[in-house]
């Protein structure tokens, strides 16, 4: 590409956060040896979740572990 078509063609914004969450995935779907397909339904799952009510939170997530002893 000439830098003169460079310099004028109009960029591209990239928002921050979509950025962000775009590596996020990728780190995960890395570190969990998985798809990328995968990690979008972990995370809908995880959304879909957080909009239960409260009593129902408690029971999935406990607020603490431990990890042997």
């Amino acid at each position: 590409m000439s830098l003169w078509k460079q310099l004028t063609e109009p960029r591209r914004a990239i928002n921050p956060k979509v950025l962000e969450l775009e590596t996020a995935k990728e780190i995960l779907a890395e570190v969990f040896h998985t798809q990328p397909a995968d990690i979008e339904e972990m995370i809908q799952r995880r959304l879909e979740e957080r909009s239960w009510p409260e009593e129902n939170r408690e029971t999935l997530w406990p607020a603490a572990f431990c990890v042997g002893e």
